[in-house]
């Protein structure tokens, strides 16, 4: 590696002391800022750099601004047996989703299943992090969010749900868990800004103009397109189901009543809701018969035959080779990234360390 890429993958340690320390600073309290971080940092280590450390500036403003609520009271506020719902007070969305998946894991550590309803949440970054959070734990993780309104519907000329995503984690024994993270849009809205910021084309038939017309421009995308492309009726429909669970399961706006992400309001809270669940594998079958299953799964999936010059791959085998390789290397910002990065230490005074 020549010494001018050397300098130019930043340590994942010193990204991830850098967002505590501007946490801190913006006035967050220790829980949202490890929360805040740790979610991020699960998006860059990963490899899901749309909701990665790009979203650092993004959550200060948010913060400042008052839509964030920078020192959170999260309480239950009601409950019956396996299931609980949790008011989080406005609080950063990765607080009230790990949060509510500490919940959800003890619960079903009693009775085999927990579900947690999540209200007054807001952005919690990547999906997948609460699921592999219960996975790593021994449980099968699921978490559903909505989100505002960016995603036509299928043959729809407007926007209608969020790219609402879905994230199932699986524990494997001796194994990295199965890890689905996915997006109901045929990708994410983060996924066009950082498209838009390197200057790179949209893939086909992820977005939409103003009239609901297929572009690859991402400075034309008024819209996502569902997922499955033709068959996108299967994406609209997959992400009714996460509306369901996030906000009429939970009390919470729908989609196309939640305030842009992108502002220009960042005083007003935006009132999201959020839904995790967790399965004690246990409580179903023996423990020896549920991990031979999921290994035999998985040896067989994986070493299934491929077509020629590609290679078969579990959900999550992509994102752990690319953690590996990051914990290396360390991870490329992009320049916006970077200049937001420089702002951000300059005007609340903290150092950066991979300036």
């Amino acid at each position: 590696m020549l010494q001018d890429e050397a300098r130019a993958h930043v340590p994942l340690t010193l990204l991830d002391r850098f967002c505590r320390a501007v946490f801190a600073a913006c006035g967050a309290d220790a829980p949202t800022a490890d929360a805040a971080t740790r979610a991020m940092m699960h998006g860059t280590r990963y490899g899901v750099d749309s909701h990665g450390v790009r979203l650092l500036d993004h959550y200060v403003t948010a913060m400042q601004g008052g839509r964030i609520n920078r020192t959170p009271r999260l309480r239950k506020v009601a409950g019956l047996g396996a299931v609980e719902t949790l008011d989080a007070d406005d609080a950063h969305g990765a607080l009230a989703a790990y949060t509510a998946m500490t919940h959800a894991t003890e619960l079903a550590t009693q009775f085999g299943i927990g579900a947690v309803a999540i209200r007054n949440t807001s952005h919690f970054g990547p999906a997948g992090a609460y699921s592999l959070e219960a996975a790593k734990r021994g449980f099968i993780g699921i978490t559903f969010c909505n989100s505002d309104s960016f995603v036509r519907l299928h043959d729809g000329a407007q926007r209608f749900h969020g790219t609402n995503p879905i994230a199932v984690g699986v524990p494997s024994a001796g194994d990295n868990p199965w890890l689905l993270d996915m997006a109901t849009s045929s990708i994410p809205y983060n996924r066009v800004l950082l498209y838009r910021s390197l200057g790179q084309p949209l893939p086909d038939a992820t977005a939409s103009d103003e009239g609901g017309h297929d572009t690859k421009d991402p400075h034309a995308a008024a819209m996502l397109a569902p997922l499955g492309g033709e068959f996108g009726f299967k994406g609209a429909a997959l992400g009714g189901v996460a509306e369901i669970f996030s906000a009429v399961l939970t009390g919470m706006k729908l989609s196309f009543d939640i305030a842009s992400m992108g502002g220009p309001d960042f005083s007003t809270p935006r009132g999201m809701g959020a839904f995790v669940l967790a399965l004690k594998p246990e409580a179903f079958l023996e423990k020896s018969v549920f991990e031979g299953a999921m290994t035999r799964y998985l040896n067989t999936l994986r070493n299934s035959p491929a077509r020629e010059g590609a290679r078969v791959m579990a959900p999550g085998d992509r994102e752990w080779e690319v953690a590996a390789e990051r914990e290396r290397q360390g991870v490329v910002l992009d320049p916006a990234t970077r200049q937001s990065f420089a702002d951000l230490a300059n005007r609340l005074g903290v150092t950066q360390p991979f300036a």
